[in-house]
């Protein structure tokens, strides 16, 4: 059985780390190369640093940061916000991203998720997706949760893994901020149709919610931000707790 991962998520904005609820009502929170250094000696698995406002600004990302805080990370490093190019993806991965995540610039050109895992592997490239409840179903919403559009989450999850797409990251919109939980039904609606790695985001806000998380459902990472920034409870102690309830976790 492979280990599942957990996976701080720094929300940057004009060089800070910041949080807020549904996606709305951000408030700083610290300097993501602190933070970004205090999980990669604290036991977490990988990294996500996300450049939130770069796509709704219509602009690229902010290199100096992120290769700041590449430099002081001995983990996996996921980078997302303003990908709309290959031009894009060799940037970031040229400032020390592992992997490479697509969201918006992959809703306006479908071709880049599979134009990238040609260049740079499958293994590289992930679809990031913001997807909330509507009248119509669980509909993929672009520019950081700004726009929606009439995408069903799970056949561009199907559309992802299709194009080369190497992993999925299922950004709850609903569940953002709110910490009682993941969105555990649209997270099986997603694992029942692919066969990729699932990321879980959005709704942590205990112990019991990441138990639950993989007891519940196929996911392969559990994803959190706030419950770690304000040290709710520390990686290692959420990682014990894991392994005590029969869930495989490197510790």
């Amino acid at each position: 059985m492979l280990a599942k991962r957990i996976i701080p998520c720094l929300d940057v904005r004009n060089g800070r780390v910041v949080k807020g609820k549904n996606f709305s009502g951000l408030s700083d929170v610290d300097d993501p190369v602190a933070l970004a250094s205090r999980y990669s000696e604290s036991g977490a698995d990988e990294l996500v640093f996300y450049d939130i406002t770069a796509s709704s600004e219509g602009r690229a990302l902010f290199c100096d940061v992120l290769s700041a805080v590449a430099s002081c990370v001995f983990i996996p490093l996921t980078v997302g916000g303003g990908i709309n190019s290959l031009n894009d993806f060799d940037r970031v991965l040229k400032c020390g991203a592992d992997k490479v995540s697509v969201n918006s610039g992959a809703i306006a050109n479908p071709e880049l998720i599979s134009e990238a895992a040609k260049r740079y592997g499958n293994q590289c490239v992930v679809l990031s997706m913001d997807v909330k409840l509507t009248d119509g179903g669980y509909k993929i919403f672009s520019h950081g949760g700004r726009i929606q559009t009439e995408l069903d989450a799970v056949e561009w999850a199907k559309f992802g893994e299709n194009s080369g797409a190497g992993e999925i990251v299922v950004n709850s919109i609903d569940t953002d901020g709110v910490k009682k939980g993941f969105d555990l039904p649209l997270l099986n609606k997603i694992c029942d149709v692919v066969n990729i790695p699932v990321v879980a985001s959005g709704g942590a806000g205990s112990i019991n919610d990441f138990i639950k998380l993989f007891k519940t459902t196929k996911v392969d990472a559990g994803l959190g931000a706030s419950v770690f920034h304000f040290n709710e409870f520390t990686i290692e102690k959420l990682k014990k707790e894991l392994r005590s309830n029969n869930i495989e976790v490197r510790l």
